[in-house]
């Protein structure tokens, strides 16, 4: 009985003290591929800590970067399998969900970020994920990786035929593969985790990347050249399992929800700064920069929407691109 008792006032002064008696209700796993300096793991960290604060400590979110639960592909199986909780991942792999995620990788589709935000944030964004639950996959909010540029060992690209022959990876993602199809080149996907030793050994001349990801993961030690293409942009959505969905209450729900989005925005916010101020550090890095004949590769990339218009529905196209034009 003392004992008892002993232990019933232990847990009361700790209860009026305020400190957390029981763990968190749900663990959760939130896996990505980049490095933990960048922007994705740092705001990734901050949405975590913003979900256990606002469920009172009900939700714990444990980020694991690196690509340390798998590639991005194998992330995203597990998502859809329930194997994972929640991934940070990129659109190609997901695009294999539903492959009309794809349309906002149409090359040049976009000059500004802000008219891939009115089509992602909107009903369009909207019907992309709905296609993805009957998967396994929702998505929570749609972070974004950018535009793309090219790097490489040989030369600056400029035009076309700058690329004609140059092996360049890219990720798995049939529209970029499709784009540098048509600008000449040889590409090829890998895993990201495995690029930089790829780059090192010579087994590509180059690959395409935002600067976030270029500088964060160390490419310019492997690259000489870095051409401003802004060939395409690619969201990173935030997505979470339907199977890990369906378990949380609905006021946890509606916690994710906000909170995705809350943090969509300031990982929007910080990856255009960091794209914009990274330019710099790579040429103290030794890194030539040269800004590429956009229209010369433009033109010779039209042939991808006809391409990918039997995928993607002529009708999809059509809308993205008159939303795209009310942002000017």
């Amino acid at each position: 009985m003392k004992k008892a008792t002993i232990i019933l006032l232990t847990l009361a002064i700790m209860l009026a003290m305020g400190i957390c008696v029981n763990a968190a209700e749900y663990n959760l796993k939130l896996g990505h591929g980049a490095a933990p300096s960048n922007p994705r793991h740092t705001v990734a960290l901050e949405f975590a800590e913003y979900v256990n604060e606002q469920t009172e400590g009900r939700v714990k979110i444990n980020v694991f970067p690196s690509e340390t639960l798998g590639s991005d592909r194998e992330m995203a199986e597990a998502v859809a399998m329930g194997a994972l909780d929640m991934s940070i991942n990129s659109q190609g792999p997901i695009a294999s969900y539903n492959p009309q995620l794809n349309v906002v990788g149409l090359p040049f589709l976009f000059s500004k970020p802000e008219q891939a935000y009115a089509v992602l944030d909107g009903e369009v964004g909207e019907m992309l994920s709905d296609k993805l639950t009957e998967k396994g996959i929702r998505i929570l909010s749609y972070w974004e990786n950018g535009f793309r540029h090219i790097t490489n060992n040989v030369k600056p690209i400029n035009k076309p035929k700058d690329l004609e022959g140059l092996k360049i990876r890219t990720p798995e993602d049939k529209i970029t593969l499709a784009i540098f199809k048509a600008l000449g080149a040889n590409p090829a996907p890998l895993a990201f985790g495995e690029l930089y030793m790829a780059l090192s050994q010579g087994l590509f001349d180059g690959q395409e990347n935002p600067v976030t990801n270029i500088y964060y993961s160390r490419l310019y030690e492997v690259q000489k050249y870095i051409s401003l293409t802004n060939h395409r942009y690619e969201t990173c959505p935030l997505i979470i399992s339907e199977r890990t969905w369906k378990k949380l209450p609905e006021d946890i729900q509606g916690v994710l929800k906000d909170a995705a989005m809350k943090y969509a925005m300031v990982h929007r916010k910080e990856n255009v700064k960091a794209n914009n101020e990274l330019l710099d550090e790579l040429e103290k890095e030794g890194v030539k920069v040269n800004q590429a004949d956009v229209l010369a590769l433009r033109k010779a990339t039209k042939s991808v929407y006809k391409e990918f218009e039997p995928v993607l529905g002529k009708e999809l196209i059509d809308k993205v691109i008159e939303i795209t034009n009310t942002i000017k």
